[in-house]
């Protein structure tokens, strides 16, 4: 999904997988307990919903401040994924950076507010999250869920929007290395949340876990509510 400008270390740019993408069997003997692969086969299955009723205002206010620490959650984000942070003032909101590298690309990208080629990308958009699923949430899970830093990745604009809405059964980085630890990120962030799959997008997992199937499955310890304050509708 397309962000104004991701996830525990296990997600950031600095940790690439160097085994091969595809092969493999799907689950089965190769899924380790406690393996983003083994926890594909948890996700339910089901077809993608319609978009109706969809918009980007029904996950709350861009950025909301739901861990209460003062900052927006795009500055968060920034903070943990970017290198040399600089700031405008105190120690909030992010004036440059560098992502060194990016994850999608493989290339270094720098960040500079206001010029920026850098998006902060929801793993799982959230119109996909909303055929999925989250059209029936309460507003405080739709919020929680848009501000999730398990959800939440620093990118290269250009692929990230090049990625739109899509899962990933119809896009994934063009940096293979980086291949693994995307998918066990979505996997981490639908099963935290209870959003389901279709199954061109279960199979597609299931073939890039395939080349990892020791990679652990994220987790992450926000709440899936936001506090109250945040859960006008």
């Amino acid at each position: 999904m397309l962000a104004l400008v991701a996830v525990p270390a296990l997600l950031t740019g600095c940790e690439l997988d160097t085994g091969k993408e595809g092969g493999g069997g799907a689950g089965g003997p190769d899924a380790k307990a406690g393996s983003a692969l083994a926890a594909v086969d948890t996700l339910t299955v089901k077809g993608r919903a319609p978009k109706t009723g969809y918009d980007r205002a029904r996950f709350g206010s861009a950025w909301a401040d739901t861990d209460s620490n003062g900052c927006p959650t795009r500055d968060d984000i920034l903070k943990r994924d970017l290198k040399g942070v600089t700031y405008r003032s105190g120690d909030c909101q992010v004036a440059a950076g560098r992502l060194a590298p990016d994850p999608y690309s493989g290339k270094d990208v720098t960040f500079r507010r206001g010029r920026s080629q850098v998006d902060i990308d929801h793993l799982v958009a959230l119109s996909d999250a909303w055929q999925k699923g989250a059209a029936r949430w309460e507003p405080g899970k739709r919020i929680a869920f848009a501000n999730d830093p398990l959800n939440l990745l620093a990118v290269d604009a250009g692929p990230n929007r090049s990625k739109g809405d899509g899962d990933t059964a119809t896009w994934l980085p063009p940096n293979k290395a980086y291949r693994c630890a995307y998918v066990a990120g979505q996997v981490g962030v639908k099963k935290k949340y209870g959003v389901w799959v279709t199954a061109a997008e279960r199979d597609a997992m299931k073939k890039v876990l395939s080349a990892c199937p020791d990679r652990k499955l994220p987790t992450g310890a926000a709440p899936t509510s936001a506090p109250p304050r945040f859960r006008a509708d």
